[in-house]
């Protein structure tokens, strides 16, 4: 039998009923709805690894032979304290030479109902396994389908919003992907973007400037100033900060007199690359450059530092040895004198196997941004990831969606003070190493306030299957569009949105059918989306469609549901309407059927009229009481025969591959 998705203003904003084939009466709102409430950030259940930065590995023969020896016995809940003790002192060497205890912990927290953080610790095995897993990732991914993100491929989306153009008034996200220009950018390398605290100054890393008879590349450190919207062509910050050596991946102090850069293959540093400090003498120009010494540098590279909001903590990329990966997120801080501390690796929930780099702090917040290819779910090379730090530790990163990362690679995060526009490096896939910089207005995903969580569950409301189609969410207070999403295949769907804010949802289903509903971030509050798969050879009744006796006049309190009924067919041009009108059984039939076609044809003009619907797309029939649902017995039975029909027709679908 064919049918189709209903997802409507239709069905969804009216007092409506739907008669199934037995007409038996199936109220809409048995459907499933949306959950909107506040919640800050959730502290996510994460073990702690107090020996990470104090010793290399961790081994104890005689405490893991008593855990295999309970497991052996199937002793269980006994064995799990003590293994999750044992887990609790690795060192960063066990987190790639004993993933399988990661895997067996993980396995017995299951069991004993802790599926959270059994979870982090399947996600660390994934991260951080240097042998064959694909065991494991098989079982995350069925544990993982119905709670991770499903986004619509950018050129997918794009082909939706063309025909949705037609339909709605929103149009796609401003300003994906905007390249900063000419006066930013040359045919060079360019990267390592930050701004200062007035968002007027932007310092980044230029590759443009040439050495020798061989053209060897040098990086220097470039700032283009903003006036009026407008970034001015960029220029060198000469000397003393740029010498013959390479230096870039600046972090400015708020008050904007220190600066920490780095700088490589300099006589006086410890590696490859080291981090320096600047100031700015009285007169404005840069001066008193130093290493920040061994403490924070290493014998590798050392690079990439941002400066946290209270200013006392540098976090920065090294590949020194020692770490999780290639290369890793590490940190310093000043104790009690002003000195640097020695660095510390930031952890296995930050790093992988793989590459970590060029960390971001929020000028604000507790969020940090840094780019990777060890996390678990990626869009291409390098994708740019966010972590917020709750009760002291780093939650889970969060990939901040395709309208930042795309199929290449993505650098040098940076938001501007007020969390309006984002800042970065990226390439395109057919050329990795050509790295430009780009910046648009900020993207929800990206954004430090996006943690209110908006859940949905989408059922058809008969059946109470999973319905499958795509969410968008539009920012009304900004104009920008989140990223969208499939509907998980269990029906559901979540957003981290910001709160007191004003967003507009719109649900697109296989058949382009359209839910609009504004969400008002200001309260805890929950409301319900209605959806129901029909069969359009069965009728719509709506309750209070219910004219005066003998009478056909338009009553107002119908006008709501026949406006609505007007918009869903200017929005849907293809579709038609039948309109057909009963009455009961008492009173003359020739005037009852009569009474029926006027009745049929007022609604018809009326609908015509609102949503200016050219002749010929609504027929209106009256049928008298030719067609009673019940045999009437009673005043009820009446009632019910009494009733106006809407019956939707349904274009054919037309074979496209026939046109090409």
């Amino acid at each position: 039998m064919n049918r189709i998705y209903l997802l409507g203003l239709l069905l969804i904003l009216l007092p409506a009923y739907m008669l199934a084939q037995d007409y038996k009466q199936v109220p809409l709102d048995e459907g499933s709805g949306i959950k909107v409430y506040k919640k800050a950030p959730k502290q996510e259940i994460q073990l702690s690894f107090p020996n990470l930065n104090r010793i290399a590995y961790y081994q104890n023969p005689k405490k893991l032979s008593a855990i295999q020896k309970l497991e052996r016995k199937g002793r269980y809940k006994e064995a799990l304290p003590l293994l999750e003790e044992y887990v609790n002192n690795f060192g960063i060497e066990n987190f790639y030479k004993d993933t399988p205890l990661l895997w067996r912990l993980g396995q017995l927290l299951e069991k004993q109902g802790q599926e959270e953080k059994a979870r982090s610790l399947y996600r660390m095995v994934l991260k951080h396994h240097r042998s064959d897993v694909r065991r494991v990732y098989s079982y995350y991914d069925s544990l993982e389908q119905n709670t991770k993100d499903y986004y619509v491929p950018l050129k997918h989306y794009y082909e939706l919003v063309e025909y949705r153009k037609s339909i709605a008034t929103f149009q796609p996200p401003k300003g994906v992907y905007l390249n900063m220009g000419n006066e930013i950018n040359s045919p060079f390398e360019d990267y390592g973007p930050t701004i200062n605290s007035e968002d007027e100054v932007l310092i980044f890393t230029s590759q443009r400037n040439t050495q020798g008879l061989n053209g060897r590349a040098n990086e220097d450190l470039f700032y283009s100033r903003q006036e009026n919207g407008y970034w001015e062509e960029a220029q060198s910050f000469g000397k003393p900060i740029n010498s013959i050596y390479n230096e870039g991946s600046a972090s400015l102090s708020r008050d904007g007199k220190t600066l920490y850069f780095a700088r490589c293959e300099s006589p006086d540093g410890f590696g490859n690359c080291d981090l320096y400090v600047a100031t700015k003498t009285d007169d404005g120009t840069w001066g008193n450059i130093q290493n920040l010494g061994p403490n924070v540098n290493s014998t590798s590279w050392d690079s990439q530092p941002t400066l946290t909001s209270s200013e006392d903590t540098i976090y920065f990329a090294s590949d020194r040895l020692g770490g999780f990966g290639l290369s890793d997120i590490y940190y310093t801080y000043k104790n009690k004198k002003g000195e640097w501390m020695p660095a510390e690796n930031a952890g296995p929930v930050i790093n992988t196997r793989e590459s970590e780099v060029s960390p971001f702090y929020h000028p604000l917040y507790q969020v940090l941004y840094f780019s990777s290819r060890g996390q678990l779910y990626n869009f291409g090379d390098f994708d740019i990831y966010k972590t917020y730090r709750v009760g002291g530790q780093w939650q889970e990163p969060r990939n901040i969606g395709p309208l930042v990362n795309g199929r290449g690679s993505e650098y040098y995060f940076a938001i501007d003070s007020k969390s309006k526009n984002l800042y970065y490096a990226r390439s395109e896939a057919s050329d990795l190493h050509n790295l430009d910089l780009f910046s648009f207005p900020l993207p929800m995903e990206a954004h430090p306030l996006a943690v209110t969580k908006v859940e949905g569950t989408l059922l058809d409301s008969v059946t109470q299957k999973p319905l499958s189609g795509i969410i968008s969410v539009i920012d009304l207070e900004n104009g920008i569009e989140i990223s969208s999403k499939y509907i998980r295949p269990d029906g559901t769907f979540e957003f981290d949105l910001i709160d007191n804010s004003r967003y507009m949802m719109l649900i697109q289903s296989p058949d382009f059918f359209t839910i609009e509903r504004e969400i008002a971030l200001q309260q805890d509050t929950v409301f319900k989306i209605m959806t129901t798969l029909i069969d359009y050879s069965v009728p719509m009744v709506f309750k209070n469609i219910e004219f005066d006796q003998n009478m056909s006049d338009i009553k107002e309190d119908m006008k709501p549901i026949l406006n609505e009924v007007a918009l869903f067919l200017l929005d849907h041009p293809t579709y038609q309407l039948e309109i057909s009108g009963h009455t009961d059984a008492a009173g003359d039939p020739d005037f009852n059927k009569s009474l029926s076609q006027d009745r049929a044809d007022a609604i018809r003009y009326y609908i015509e009229q609102q949503g200016n619907i050219k002749e010929g797309r609504i027929v209106s029939i009256g049928y008298g009481s030719s067609k009673p649902l019940r045999e009437e017995k009673t005043q009820e039975d009446r009632r019910i025969n009494r009733r106006v029909e809407f019956r939707l027709i349904k274009p054919e679908k037309v074979d496209r591959g026939a046109r090409r």
